[in-house]
């Protein structure tokens, strides 16, 4: 009989792709979640999954061989309660990748304080283009992909490496526990600010990442990121290939329609042509292109896979055009994501006008930790909105910087109002969160249709 695994938090984008790669290498697999939502619950219960609403303690009764436990489980959950009342066998989600799923594999695994999920991507589908079918978990939703996890027979497997900590537990970041062979830096900045002090404390666990990688492994790192040079410099047991610096991995400007030339050390390897946008997104390019070819695919093969590349959802997707105005959703929450992403954006557009629609949705940003970086984040734009709920700080001192340019509102149907208000033919409206914004895309397309 197959062994049974019982998930709590499983509606979460990681836990819920540990449930699907479970359920695929043959386990019971059932889960429970405080909301049982799509689009997750969704793709579970298409697999078989028996999802459970709540935490309740009767969940006990299932009796599962192993109890997996997301990060977003506390002390004080009941059914954690009458789990460790019990005594019963329990594993955070990363310990049971790493020991059921990882082990033995060559793990390539994508850290950095932005893009993970586009470079996990990227690095996925360029393996798969080369016929290497890897197995994945990505903290967000392929294009290119029909599902966000996949457990395969490859000996590869591409995640996306948060520095997020593991289970209530279990403090170190999940990405200590995956033993990569291949380990990509991509960036490194102050974030999450509910669990570390400041830059230096997630330069430390970075260091650990680092250390777990083998001396036949290597490390891809961004040589123009002075936090990752620190993290380095502490020592480190692997061969490095640097990224964004003439010694490694270069990219060349982009052109109106996006393509630009790849080089190693100043040799030319091949122009990449496709649709993204931003300086952002050649860097992530660099690190997958590096990564890949450490498990074995060319750099002119991997170049013709990322012309096909069609890019992540959530990441500067077009969500509909009414009336000569574009909507556009972007996951941006970090005053660097923001900045990089409307300067793609205004590369792109030129001098059509750029409503920005901010939500400062993640404990960093309602903490007020960078809310002074704000306003010269959204420089690129030519009206800001600001969606004020919920935040520990008072916007309309901070965006007073940007005079006139800037708007606040608690209120999302009146922001829907003054942006529907606004917007005019040729603009293109970028909204930026890290959550769904209480469909505020869907509701603005709807206005732009019928005008008030």
């Amino acid at each position: 009989m197959a062994q049974h695994l019982h998930i709590l938090g499983i509606c979460g984008t990681f836990m819920g792709g540990i449930a699907a790669i479970a359920k695929a290498a043959g386990y019971r697999v059932t889960g429970c979640d405080a909301n049982v939502y799509p689009p997750m619950s969704e793709q579970l219960t298409a697999l078989g999954i028996e999802l459970i609403e709540g935490f309740g303690e009767d969940q006990v009764r299932l009796k599962p061989d192993l109890w997996v436990i997301g990060n977003v489980v506390t002390r004080g959950n009941p059914l954690m309660e009458a789990i460790l009342d019990r005594g019963e066998r329990y594993v955070s989600g990363p310990q049971w990748l790493a020991a059921h799923v990882l082990a033995g594999r060559h793990v390539l695994a994508v850290a950095g304080t932005h893009g993970k999920t586009t470079v996990s991507t990227m690095l996925a589908w360029i393996l798969e283009c080369a016929g290497r079918k890897p197995g994945y978990l990505i903290g967000g939703v392929p294009m290119d992909f029909p599902t966000s996890a996949r457990h395969t027979g490859s000996d590869l497997f591409v995640i996306e490496a948060d520095e997020y900590d593991t289970a209530f537990f279990d403090k170190r970041s999940k990405f200590v526990h995956y033993g990569p062979r291949t380990a990509i830096l991509n960036n490194l900045e102050f974030d999450h600010a509910d669990i570390f002090d400041d830059l230096a404390s997630i330069e430390r666990q970075f260091h650990h990442f680092v250390r777990i990688v083998p001396r036949t492994g290597l490390l891809v790192s961004n040589g123009a990121d002075k936090a990752l040079e620190r993290v380095l410099t502490k020592g480190a047991w692997s061969p490095i290939e640097r990224f964004g610096v003439p010694t490694g991995w270069t990219a060349g400007p982009s052109d109106k329609d996006g393509a630009f030339e790849l080089a190693w050390q100043g040799e030319a390897l091949g122009r990449v042509r496709w649709k993204l946008l931003g300086e952002h997104n050649r860097m992530n390019a660099l690190a997958a292109l590096g990564a890949a070819r450490h498990a074995g695919v060319p750099p002119t093969q991997a170049i013709e896979a990322l012309s096909r590349f069609s890019g992540v959802r959530r990441r500067m997707q077009v969500r509909g055009e009414v009336a000569g105005v574009t909507v556009y959703d972007d996951f941006a929450h970090h005053p660097t994501a923001i900045r990089t992403t409307l300067e793609g954006l205004r590369q792109r557009v030129g001098k059509a006008r750029i409503l920005a629609v901010l939500e400062p949705r993640s404990n960093t940003m309602r903490r007020g930790v960078m809310k002074d970086a704000l306003p010269e984040s959204l420089a690129a734009a030519d009206h800001v909105f600001v969606y004020t709920a919920n935040v520990g700080w008072n916007p309309e001192t901070v965006f007073a910087r940007l005079g006139a340019r800037a708007s606040c509102s608690g209120d999302l149907e009146a922001l829907v109002s003054a942006i529907a208000a606004e917007a005019h033919a040729g603009d293109h409206v970028l909204v930026m969160s890290n959550g769904g914004f209480g469909g505020i895309h869907g509701k603005l397309l709807d206005r732009l249709h019928k005008p008030a």
